[in-house]
């Protein structure tokens, strides 16, 4: 089991078992604590979802710590599922992908019809294969402030056309697309498994 997804498991299982942070040895490479990035933590039981929670900029002071801290969340948080329990530890399984940073691509005006937006998202560069997704929207009054957001990783199985993705994300953040300004994000991720 490689670094990044034994830090995750050993944080849940201290959570799940002793109500602790755990504390990782110092002896972690160098990239765990000296970079940042933004971090997903996805669990699964039996091939089946578990728990998923990230973010997509770094919050705290190192990849380790974000690792830390989202795979607890992942584990006790997420709202779509039961909190884990110790029962369940030793049949878990754990993803952590390393996001790189956003780099927007593409905005789509509320103005824009279907036509003109279907012929940027083809020039766009997207491949849901490839980039994950974050799409922002934006109150009219407050141009710059993001309303609501939405993100999708990459790779996700059927998920195949950019347009499904595209879909799927403004669907997750409550954008209606045909009413509302959004720009959209991608980024790639270093998958550990």
């Amino acid at each position: 089991m490689n670094k990044y997804v034994l830090l995750a498991k050993n944080s849940v299982e201290t959570y799940i078992r002793e109500k602790k942070v755990f504390l990782p040895s110092k002896d972690l490479p160098e990239e765990l604590l000296k970079n940042r990035a933004g971090v997903f933590v996805t669990i699964e039981k039996n091939n089946k979802l578990k728990g998923c929670i990230g973010t997509y900029l770094p919050t705290k002071e190192n990849i380790a710590s974000e690792i830390i801290s989202n795979a607890i969340v992942a584990a006790t948080e997420d709202y779509r599922f039961e909190p884990i329990n110790e029962n369940e530890l030793e049949s878990l399984s754990y993803i952590v992908s390393i996001l790189s940073a956003p780099e927007r691509v593409l905005t789509k005006n509320a103005s824009d019809n279907q036509k003109t937006f279907s012929e940027k998202i083809d020039q766009s560069g997207l491949d849901p294969k490839e980039y994950g997704i974050i799409i922002k929207s934006f109150l009219p009054e407050n141009i710059g402030q993001t309303d609501k957001a939405g993100l999708l990783l990459p790779n996700l199985r059927g998920v195949d056309t950019v347009k499904k993705q595209i879909s799927i994300t403004c669907q997750k953040a409550g954008i209606d697309q045909s009413k509302e300004t959004f720009s959209i994000y991608r980024f790639t991720i270093k998958k550990y498994q």
